[in-house]
């Protein structure tokens, strides 16, 4: 472990988060590697962002967009509670200031472009030769070995195209859809995290660190697991079919009066089907011989699904979600975004957080890291750092002069 540091971020709270005294060196650009970064900051790491003397990319990004700093909202979920020194890593000095920090961390996690990370010899070998107890997380899009490893990634070609997922999730004959921005950095994010656990954990008995690989592609292959391993074994494909005609009529979403969708849940058709007919008093269907059986409600979906919508449209969504909990039918609301912002349950759940502002700024609303733990609050240790704001106290624990970075 990393020996006591002084953190300008860290309050009363981080001496009971699971990582304190924990240091991590992020080389990271975009999401995927800074998110896996900022959840460990959220649970009390000491992330020590390294940037170039233009940024991180993504703040420019954000910029460009008119957000002002300090309030560029998906900039500080990824990057909030971290240190940020600015390196110029093509210079020999802030190369070895580089190595440095490494010397004295517990982790360094990174996104670049393996080429790049060779020519400047932070490759994973060369670091690990040099400090076998350090873990070395190493973030790609496509993998660390293979035709393109070296191929720029991103989430929307690794993690979602590439992997299969638009063309399962659509009818045939529709054009694929989009992901949401950094959908696939976010899951990829979490799962280097679960790796890098392991791996610190492993260090308590064999004393050494490891390399840890993650890449958008095989998360986003492991995300559609359920289809592909269908598709490895029996050569099913189980493609999304038209709402109508959807497989599943039980496991379908219907549209309320008011317009707003529901889906039901009734993934044990033998327990569920009594429930909705009782719920959308049609008892006539149970006697329909259409539908007597769950193999006549496959065989005949689309007549049930019509069914099924004709009685939902007749009544708003709160109503058929107080009758349906009466017969204990599972459902689920299809929410908008700002429905999920004031969903309660998620409120509870501890979904949201916020992060205090600079210099007395007003605090930034935002996302929680997904996992919570009995016995210590993991909200965000402070805002996202100006470019360089640490440099100068970093390179001084580091007992290092104060350089200018060209």
């Amino acid at each position: 472990m990393a020996q006591s540091r002084q953190v300008d971020a860290m309050t009363a709270n981080d001496a009971k988060k699971p990582l304190q005294g924990i240091r991590v060196i992020e080389l990271g650009v975009w999401i995927a590697a800074p998110a896996a970064c900022g959840i460990m900051a959220d649970w009390g790491a000491d992330v020590i962002k390294v940037e170039p003397p233009t940024g991180d990319p993504q703040r420019q990004a954000f910029r460009a967009l008119g957000l002002p700093e300090g309030r560029m909202a998906p900039f500080e979920l990824d990057n909030r509670g971290k240190r940020s020194v600015v390196l110029n890593l093509r210079e020999p000095d802030d190369l070895a200031t580089m190595f440095k920090l490494l010397e004295g961390a517990d982790m360094f996690v990174t996104n670049v472009r393996m080429d790049a990370l060779e020519r400047l010899g932070l490759d994973a070998e060369s670091v690990r030769t040099r400090f076998p107890k350090l873990i070395y997380g190493r973030m790609t899009g496509y993998g660390s070995v293979g035709p393109d490893r070296d191929r720029a990634g991103y989430d929307t070609g690794a993690f979602w195209a590439r992997s299969g997922t638009p063309s399962e999730i659509v009818p045939p004959g529709e054009a694929p859809p989009g992901i949401p921005p950094a959908f696939g950095d976010h899951v990829t994010g979490m799962g280097m995290v679960s790796g890098l656990m392991a791996a610190l954990f492993d260090r308590t008995r064999t004393g050494n660190g490891c390399v840890v690989d993650g890449s958008l592609l095989r998360t986003g292959i492991y995300a559609l697991s359920s289809d592909l391993t269908m598709q490895q074994n029996f050569g099913w494909s189980i493609k999304k079919q038209p709402r109508d005609s959807a497989s599943g009529p039980l496991t379908n979403c219907y549209q309320a009066k008011d317009g707003k969708w529901i889906w039901l849940l009734g993934v044990e058709a033998h327990r569920h089907w009594p429930k909705l007919v009782a719920a959308l008093q049609r008892p006539d269907l149970a006697e329909d011989p259409r539908f007597r059986t769950t193999i006549d409600q496959v065989k005949n979906r689309r007549a049930l699904i019509s069914e099924i919508d004709k009685e939902i449209v007749k009544h708003d969504r709160s109503f058929w979600e107080d009758k349906f909990d009466e017969v204990d039918l599972w459902w689920a609301p299809v929410q908008t975004l700002e429905e999920v912002l004031v969903d309660q349950q998620a409120i509870a759940a501890g979904a949201f957080v916020e992060i205090p502002g600079k210099e007395g700024a007003p605090a930034i609303q935002s996302i929680a890291s997904p996992i919570s733990f009995e016995n210590a609050r993991v909200e965000p240790g402070g805002p996202s750092p100006e470019l360089g704001e640490h440099t100068e106290s970093v390179l001084s624990e580091l007992g290092l002069p104060v350089r200018l970075t060209s």
